[in-house]
């Protein structure tokens, strides 16, 4: 069974609003080992076999070098053989370094971003980096082939026209419901012919079911949507990112909690989907 390397990204110097992103990895990774819960996912796959789940620890990032050169060099040395691998951030600026990192890896790459915001500001506050603006990155450097966006309900007149700009693919949140039930058979939008990242901003979830983010923003997903989703892509899922996920705004680490519970459904798509060709 293909192992499942996690990485952790505690970076959020881009973050608006709010701080404090950086200090999630440790704080998911404890709700994730807790004695509370076993490390079983949803599809029958026991992450805590032997060799199945691998944790690389936190990337070092003392500032010796360019931090994005820095979460970049420490993303590649785990996915540079084809580890199936998944980042705990961090706030979302940081999955441009990342996907950086996969792009150097495979030649063809999609990403399946839940969101309750575009992040495709050109820049934001004068920041191109910021976390707000990831995506534009992404695109405007074509690192990836294709970019489909899931349960978005804060898009900006900006961010609209970012999305014609780029050719992005967009379900939100207003529309899902009619958009997935209208959509002919086999033509699903998590349907993949390049290896696929999954980028997951905990603020696609409506703050009854993750209230640890920075920037809330009512009439998102639940947990259950999100995890149907997850099982239903149709394609190899080779990375992804689990961001924003703010411990200072949490409440008796329900969001934490809610966040280890996504980690071990992508971990479980990873390996069922490993068998697939890249």
């Amino acid at each position: 069974m293909t192992p499942v390397h996690l990485l952790g990204i505690p970076h959020d110097e881009h973050s608006s609003f709010v701080r404090g992103a950086a200090e999630a990895p440790p704080v998911i990774r404890a709700e994730l080992f807790s004695s509370a819960f076993n490390m079983w996912t949803e599809m029958g796959i026991d992450l805590g076999a032997p060799g199945i789940l691998v944790d690389e620890g936190d990337a070092v990032l003392d500032g010796s070098h360019d931090a994005w050169e820095e979460i970049e060099a420490a993303v590649l040395r785990v996915v540079q053989h084809g580890q199936p691998t998944i980042c705990l951030g961090g706030d979302h600026a940081i999955t441009h370094p990342i996907v950086r990192a996969f792009r150097k890896r495979y030649e063809r790459l999609s990403i399946l971003h839940f969101d309750a915001h575009p992040d495709l500001y050109e820049n934001f506050e004068g920041d191109p980096r910021s976390h707000a603006s990831p995506f534009a990155r992404i695109m405007e450097e074509r690192l990836v082939d294709r970019l489909v966006q899931v349960g978005v309900r804060a898009a900006t007149g900006h961010q609209r026209d970012q999305w014609a700009r780029y050719g992005v693919e967009v379900i939100e949140m207003r529309q899902m419901e009619r958009a997935l039930s209208a959509a002919p058979q086999g033509s699903l939008p998590w349907r993949f012919e390049a290896p696929v990242y999954i980028s997951l901003d905990l603020d696609v979830l409506d703050p009854a079911h993750a209230p640890g983010v920075s920037h809330r923003e009512p009439g998102g997903m639940s947990t259950r949507q999100v995890i149907d989703i997850l099982h239903a892509i149709e394609g190899r899922i080779v990375g992804a990112d689990i961001v924003e996920y703010n411990p200072r705004q949490d409440f008796a680490v329900v969001t934490a909690t809610v966040a280890a519970k996504l980690l071990k459904e992508i971990a479980g798509t990873m390996i069922t989907s490993a068998r697939r060709p890249v």
